[in-house]
């Protein structure tokens, strides 16, 4: 093998080498040169080197000697293959030019000879067809001539016109037919021939339909009628027969309006309603019963000409209606009415209370029903609210055949492809009504003072209605006291506006028109939140706030049944409203919002509002008016059930837990319990006293403190307070088990634990099982304090990471750590055997606890109890403290005062407990 430059000769062939060939051929690094060599180490590394890559060179160049030879295989077969394929490709030229040419050439000619054949008899058929074209030409102009001549026969010359209008321009002005039609009778030219006698026909056909208009003859009215599209002049009788049809439109408007004129039907509510319904009807009687007469007799789609000609005289009509209408009902002059009303109820109980005032009357009392009378007799007297809803309803009834005249019109003049099975697309109102002047004239006739008149007439009835207001008879928190009335517990100003927002919305809806729900809607809204809301609000505030008379006392009990009845209100209502919206959006219209307008029929939202989206922002306006009003309902609603827990249940809540829990000893001997068990042995009742103490007592106590409550309140507003009730009681109750740390035995702690499980079970009674959850910690705890060793020790090991918990602890590892050393300190005291590492871990525990202030000092509040500044009583602030300023804007009080009631409260306990020893 010989190298020369980049040339290597390989078996007998000359190579390129690569780059990396030259780069393996090419000395690298300083050790490179062997001539450079200085020392023999130097000499035998750079040999190496050479030696290695003398072998990468040897190997790179064995494969590529395999490779040639592969290569070298390949290029056999391919020459091979050339070969026979240069036999085949000559045996094929030799087929094609001795069998195959003559075939060709020979069908060339046949399919030349096909085509100028066939090129002939098409020229022959067509000059066979313009003459069969003069000739009918012929027959039509002499028919027309002939006819109109002493026969005076209108429909055969129609007909001839007609069959002549089938001929082709090119062949009736062409100047064959020019050289043939022509006769002595007739000379002209076949087109003016036909032009002179459709010109003549119509004006004969004009003449003859007015007179018979005129006459009142039906029958020729429809045979000239029928005849102008046959002499090809459709859009002169489809003009001249809206002409004739708007004439007897105006007639009959002007006849059901004057047919009030000088009596009482003007002065009635539905009079205009009444004959504007009259006139939609006409016009649609017209075009249902003679669509098909025109559509047969003059096209397809024809009938809209008609229908726009119609709907101007429609404008007119009903702008005349209209305005009469307006200026008989002095309609502007009751929105000015409207605009200047001042509301004067509202604006007062919103105003802060007058200082000096001796206290607001009572709802039922003289002095309040006189001032109420004083000042709805003067409000009466600008803006009558009969006349309201009279021009309300008669605006509805008239929007709403608007409505329904307007979807008439779109079914007539939606086009064949837009009805099609297979593409149904959504109703879109057409050009004609969206540019007619009746339309803009509703909206500003009918749509804008209806908006104005339903905002002034819902609010007014919210202002009547809370003058109104009567709370309900002989409520009482006595359980053993019957109640005459029946639940739920509210006041009339309910009913009564829940009434009218059903009318309102009702009214609005049968309307069928987007912009007057797009308004009435979220008016109702706003003024359910802003007024109803507020009135309720501000009695819960200044007049039934549940605040005690005296230091030391609960509120009255008129006071706490009067805001009871308050929240009722708000929890009612928010249902009513639920109900009301959801009346009328059904579930067929749910499957709408996902299929398009083409989906389920019969829902009467989708029926009423059927073009484009309306349907779908229609029900979304619907929906955002409970959600809304729910937002700000349960809002007051919180806040009233934290100021209500605040102020009656929570003062009761721990005096309660203290007599039930009054002289329980958990220290007791077994020989101790055994006597006491003898002792319950003789009881009426049967039942161990010293299991079941605890328990009777809490719930003696719980029913006396919730079943008033709960009688008078809804079962929502009750669930709501019970749920911040019980909360509160697990972190009493928490608290409690954690103070008798070293005043428990074994026994002691078993029995704390069923007394727990009683006082859950008492709290729980009635399928309330969700409220157990919010005792968690307190049985978790128990549970730890009575665990075996062993169960304590797989506890530990599952806290190291040995094994999977099977509980979901609510308790972290130090409180389980604290509360087993309840059980270790139990025994400690009964001398069992316990490590010193056991007495250092308890000694250091206790020793970061603080001794647990005896339970009578807590409640008598002698300034280290609960209230004033202990420590409960800043974390029930930071918890609850923020729910009633609200209720407190105006008064300049706080709501602490729980606490000042608690530390009037004088409970006697004996504590038996004194000093905690540990060891």
């Amino acid at each position: 093998m010989a190298a020369n430059g980049k040339r290597v000769q390989v078996n007998g062939r000359t190579r390129t080498l690569s780059s990396a060939d030259e780069d393996d051929s090419k000395p690298s690094g300083r050790h490179g040169q062997i001539n450079e060599a200085s020392s023999v180490a130097e000499i035998k590394t750079a040999l190496a080197l050479l030696d290695h890559r003398e072998t990468s060179v040897t190997t790179r160049l064995n494969a590529l000697v395999a490779s040639q030879k592969e290569f070298s295989r390949e290029l056999g077969r391919l020459d091979l293959l050339r070969a026979h394929l240069g036999s085949q490709a000559i045996a094929t030229r030799s087929i094609s030019n001795g069998m195959l040419s003559n075939a060709a050439s020979t069908a060339n000619r046949i399919s030349s000879a096909v085509k100028r054949l066939d090129l002939e008899q098409a020229r022959v058929k067509a000059t066979l067809n313009v003459v069969e074209q003069v000739a009918e030409l012929k027959a039509c102009v002499l028919g027309v001539t002939g006819s109109m001549g002493a026969p005076q026969d209108w429909e055969t010359a129609a007909g001839y016109l007609n069959r002549a209008s089938k001929i082709p321009k090119d062949v009736i002005n062409g100047s064959f037919a020019e050289e043939i039609v022509p006769t002595a009778e007739v000379p002209d030219p076949p087109n003016m021939t036909l032009d002179h006698a459709a010109e003549s026909l119509c004006g004969l056909f004009l003449r003859e339909f007015e007179k018979a208009a005129q006459e009142g003859n039906g029958t020729k009215i429809t045979r000239f009628f029928k005849l102008f599209p046959l002499i090809g002049k459709s859009d002169v009788g489809l003009d001249v027969y809206g002409r004739y049809i708007c004439q007897g439109v105006a007639s009959r408007a002007r006849s059901n309006l004057n047919a009030g004129t000088g009596g009482s039907q003007r002065r009635e509510g539905f009079f205009y309603a009444t004959a504007i319904t009259r006139l939609f009807e006409h016009i649609a009687q017209i075009v249902e019963h003679n669509g098909g007469l025109v559509e047969r007799h003059y096209g397809e789609g024809r009938m809209v000409r008609v229908i726009e000609r119609l709907q101007v005289e429609a404008d007119v009509q009903g702008g005349i209606i209209l305005d009469t209408w307006s200026e008989e009902r002095n309609i502007d002059r009751k929105l000015t009415d409207i605009r200047s009303y001042a509301f004067t109820f509202l604006v007062q109980s919103f105003l802060p209370a007058q200082q000096g005032r001796s206290g607001t009357p009572r709802a039922a009392s003289p002095a309040k029903r006189d001032a109420v009378a004083g000042i709805q007799a003067q409000e009466d007297e600008g803006v009558d609210m009969k006349d309201i809803d009279g021009f309300l309803s008669e605006i509805s009834v008239m929007l709403g055949r608007w409505a329904l005249y307007c979807r008439f019109l779109t079914a007539k003049c939606k086009t064949i492809s837009s009805t099609s099975d297979d593409e149904k697309e959504d109703l879109r109102l057409p050009h004609l009504l969206v540019t007619s002047s009746l339309n803009k004239r509703i909206a500003d006739r009918l749509v804008m003072p209806f908006n104005i008149m339903t905002t002034f007439f819902f609010r007014r009835s919210v202002e009547k209605a809370f003058q109104l207001d009567e709370p309900p008879l002989d409520l009482s928190l006595n359980p053993a006291k019957p109640l005459s009335s029946s639940p739920p517990y509210i006041t009339s100003a309910v009913d009564d506006v829940m009434y009218i927002v059903n009318q309102v919305v009702q009214r609005s809806l049968s309307t069928s028109q987007r912009d007057v729900v797009a308004i009435v809607i979220p008016t109702i809204a706003r003024v359910l939140g802003s007024d109803f809301i507020g009135m309720i609000q501000r009695k819960m505030r200044d007049e039934s706030y549940p605040k005690a008379a005296i230091q030391g006392a609960l509120p009255p009990e008129h006071v706490i049944i009067a805001f009871l009845v308050l929240i009722n209100n708000l929890d009612v209502a928010t249902d009513y409203v639920k109900r009301i919206v959801q009346s009328r959006v059904d579930t067929p219209l749910a499957a709408e919002h996902t299929h398009g307008h083409g989906g389920p029929k019969g829902n009467p939202v989708s029926d009423s509002y059927p073009f484009a989206h309306d349907a779908i922002f229609v029900v979304n306006t619907l929906k955002a008016l409970p959600n809304s009003f729910e937002a700000k309902t349960s809002e007051l609603i919180s806040d009233g059930i934290i100021v209500l827990f605040k102020n009656v249940m929570k003062p009761r809540l721990r005096p309660m837990l203290a007599d039930a829990f009054r002289d329980i000893d958990y220290q007791m001997s077994e020989d101790e319990l055994e006597g006491i068990g003898k002792e319950a042995e003789v009881n009426e009742d049967g039942n161990n006293a010293v299991e079941v103490t605890v328990q009777s007592r809490f719930q003696r106590g719980w029913d006396a403190l919730t079943k008033p409550i709960a009688r008078i309140s809804t079962d929502r507003n009750f669930e709501r307070l019970l749920t911040t009730v019980v909360s509160y009681l697990s972190e009493v109750l928490e608290k409690r088990i954690w103070s008798y740390y070293g005043r428990l035995n074994d026994l002691g702690a078993v029995r704390l634990e069923r007394d727990i499980s009683g006082i859950v079970n008492t709290v729980v009674r009635g399928g309330r099982y969700g409220l157990r959850d919010a005792f968690t910690r307190c049985t978790q705890i128990c549970l730890v304090m009575n665990m075996e060793e062993d169960e304590w020790d797989e506890l530990q090991a599952t806290q190291q990471g040995v094994g999977e918990e099977s509980v979901d602890w609510r308790i972290d590892g130090d409180e389980r750590t604290r509360a087993r050393f309840y059980h270790s300190t139990t025994i400690l005291q009964l001398d069992l055997d316990v490590s010193h590492e056991d007495h250092d871990a308890v000694g250091a525990l206790v020793a970061c606890e603080e001794p647990e202030q005896p339970l009578d000092e807590a409640i008598r509040g002698d300034g280290k109890g609960y209230g004033g500044d202990s420590e409960e009583y800043r974390e029930d602030k930071e918890t609850f403290g923020g729910a009633g300023d609200k209720f407190e804007r105006n008064r300049g009080e706080e709501l602490g005062n729980a606490g000042e009631f608690e530390r009037g409260v004088e409970v006697s306990i004996g504590n038996k407990g004194g000093p905690l020893e540990v060891f």
